[in-house]
């Protein structure tokens, strides 16, 4: 590798290393200039009807996704943890893709189903079962089913000595 390229990546993550898990406590007497200093760059930026929706997921292992609304001024106005399970909750059969990302953000893993029949959507999310919630998306982009799981970090390998 060449010590240019070496130099960058150390940069970068030193800037990553620098920016904030979670939004201030007194989020709403910020500017979305400096919520975003504090945080990084947003993962998405959405329009919505009275301002601005930021998108901060902390994954793909993280269990939190931060949404922090802000006002047409440039002013937060709110900082909502998304994934709970009041939320998953409000994920049905027939609800599109798009309404999902909406409603949870971008999920921590994303896996195809056999013959092409649609994808999975996992989110992991902070509870005390070691468990994911999951959203069964079809061809068409459409909610097929919700429910709960074990992810891969969980299961249990019984081959493992050490480590039961």
């Amino acid at each position: 590798m060449q010590l240019s390229t070496t130099l960058s990546l150390l940069a970068l993550s030193l800037l990553t290393a620098c920016s904030g898990y979670a939004p201030p406590a007194n989020v709403t007497s910020l500017t979305q200039a400096q919520l975003v200093a504090k945080m990084g760059p947003p993962d998405t930026v959405r329009q919505t009807a009275s301002g601005t929706r930021l998108e901060f997921p902390r994954g793909p292992m993280g269990h939190h996704t931060w949404f922090v609304d802000v006002d047409g001024a440039g002013h937060i106005v709110q900082a909502e943890q998304v994934l709970t399970e009041a939320n998953f909750n409000l994920i049905t059969p027939g609800m599109t893709q798009d309404e999902v990302r909406q409603r949870l953000g971008r999920p921590s893993e994303t896996q195809g189903l056999g013959r092409a029949r649609g994808v999975v959507w996992s989110y992991r999310y902070e509870n005390y079962a070691c468990q994911w919630f999951q959203v069964e998306l079809s061809q068409e982009q459409k909610v097929r089913s919700t429910g709960y799981g074990q992810p891969p970090e969980c299961m249990r390998n019984d081959n493992n000595i050490l480590f039961p």
